[in-house]
């Protein structure tokens, strides 16, 4: 099928949710799991069926891992073209076979691949894409309940579309606002989904050997490809693990009196704690005290550590919305009313400058 024969505006004929399982190097994604294990809910609720789309190049024994995860089917498709990834090759077979295919809804994990191959796929196929989602939802019930839990609309009074479009619900505005936007006159309905913000399902071993592999006959020649792959040259940067990490001691406007000695208080915490790593509220990332990758939160990384500690963080919406999920929480901060406390499990009422020594020298104290 061509795009001059692919008619994407009738939703009826379209059925099933699928999702792009990233490798690397032989080496699934941690996004393919978390989608997998999202899209097996979107699934449920619209009762189709969930299929994986792996590409590469002798990629076939990474298919079961993926049902293991939750998906019916994994369709491969394999070509000495597919083995490093190019925008033109991996554009050209998803978009042949969703056009044959017909799934109703992509899920494509927003890595920096991700995040090239959506959009590209979604003009080709003249659809509509809302990139670095943080949540989805099919059922309208259910994304009530998510606006009730997560915002201050009057819901009981709203009047919401009835259908099972997809409700993609992104950061706006710099983070400032939340926007769900749904495309329902064109199919498939597409969505880049941050890293980190959805649940990994346990892996199942009996899913894993039920999971249906199907290999597709991909259709690929080099004439296909404005671009050739002649090396890849991967360079060391050391970048903070937030989204692997434990325990995580966060940092915010809190330490600005003394922004050197307040790092290095999160850094020993962080390893009194059994060796966490220092994250960051936007606010300190803003202002320069640490770099990107350290900042948690909407427009930053969802996290779900053991142990998230947060040192003179006030607690704003946004960055709640980023470590809401974590297994303890613990808040040091001087202002009693401050926002954070509503979330932590454990609060500490104080300065941080006096507060943290003291629970570095009882950790330390605990060890011996």
């Amino acid at each position: 099928m061509t795009m001059s024969t692919f008619v994407n505006t009738d939703p009826s004929a379209f059925k099933g949710v699928w999702v792009f399982c990233e490798q690397r190097e032989g080496k699934l994604m941690p996004t393919d799991f978390e989608l997998i294990s999202e899209g097996r809910k979107l699934a449920d609720d619209l009762g189709v069926e969930l299929c994986g789309l792996l590409l590469g190049d002798k990629v076939e024994g990474l298919a079961k891992e993926l049902g293991g995860y939750g998906a019916d089917r994994i369709i491969v498709c394999e070509h000495p073209l597919l083995k490093d990834y190019t925008t033109d090759a991996y554009t050209k077979v998803i978009c042949d076979v969703v056009m044959e295919k017909k799934p109703e809804i992509m899920l494509i994990g927003a890595t920096n691949i991700g995040r090239d191959l959506g959009p590209r796929c979604a003009a080709t196929l003249h659809t509509g894409l809302t990139a670095d989602c943080t949540h989805l939802d099919v059922d309208v019930e259910k994304y009530k309940a998510f606006l009730k839990t997560t915002s201050t609309m009057d819901v009981d009074n709203m009047k919401f579309d009835e259908g099972t479009h997809l409700k993609m619900t992104r950061p706006a505005f710099g983070g400032h606002l939340m926007a769900t936007i749904i495309c329902p006159r064109f199919r498939p309905q597409m969505s880049t989904v941050r890293p980190g913000v959805m649940q990994r399902a346990p892996f199942d071993q009996a899913k894993a050997d039920k999971v249906v592999v199907e290999k597709y006959p991909v259709e690929l020649a080099a004439s296909d490809l404005q671009t050739e792959v002649l090396e890849i040259v991967k360079a060391a940067k050391d970048l903070v693990d937030l989204t692997g990490a434990e325990v995580i001691v966060s940092v915010g406007r809190g330490i600005g009196k003394d922004v050197p000695t307040g790092i290095k208080l999160a850094e020993e915490l962080a390893e009194a704690l059994g060796g966490g790593v220092v994250g960051g509220s936007r606010a300190a990332v803003d202002a320069g005290w640490l770099s990107a990758d350290h900042q948690v939160g909407q427009t930053g990384k969802t996290v779900r550590p053991k142990i998230y500690v947060a040192l003179g963080i006030s607690g704003a919406i946004q960055h709640l919305a980023g470590m809401q999920d974590s297994e303890c929480i613990i808040a040091v901060n001087k202002n009693e009313t401050a926002p954070i406390f509503e979330a932590a499990d454990y609060g500490i009422c104080g300065d941080l400058f006096k507060v943290v020594p003291m629970m570095i020298e009882a950790l330390k104290a605990e060890k011996k």
